[in-house]
């Protein structure tokens, strides 16, 4: 029997007007939230006054939720330009790295810590001679 493996796992599915699960609860506390620090401060003072403040945060809320920069939503985000802005501006890349855990992905290595070898290409030259060598013969 073949199964078909899905490509992309981590794709969030689009429930209700293309927003997901995720994106609907943050949607939805947040705004939860808005409604009692409103319904709140609305009795004590004019409700106007409050209306505003309610709105911000809805408005903060439904930009968070919907936030997708680079396929990453804001936390990830976020999280990237304060791991860019505390490290050094400058990202080099490591032939050996070969996870991309969290842990791995901020891992810097910096010019002092690197030996830069050169090539020798007389000798991997004098190898593919060799074997045209030995192809010819056959």
């Amino acid at each position: 029997m073949q199964y078909k493996i899905p490509v992309q796992i981590e794709n969030e599915d689009p429930i209700f007007m293309n927003l997901s699960l995720r994106q609907l609860s943050i949607i939805m506390f947040w705004f939860w939230i808005a409604y009692s620090l409103f319904k709140k401060l609305a009795v004590q003072f004019w409700p106007e006054a409050w209306a505003i403040p309610s709105i911000i945060i809805a408005i903060i809320t439904i930009l968070i939720a919907t936030f997708k920069q680079y396929e990453m939503t804001f936390i990830p985000f976020i999280l990237s330009i304060i791991r860019f802005n505390v490290n050094a501006k400058e990202r080099i890349w490591i032939n050996s790295t070969d996870s991309f855990q969290p842990i791995d992905i901020g891992y810097l290595s910096y010019y002092d810590s690197e030996k830069w070898e050169k090539i020798d290409f007389t000798s991997k030259i004098d190898k593919i001679k060799e074997l045209e060598n030995k192809i010819s013969k056959i």
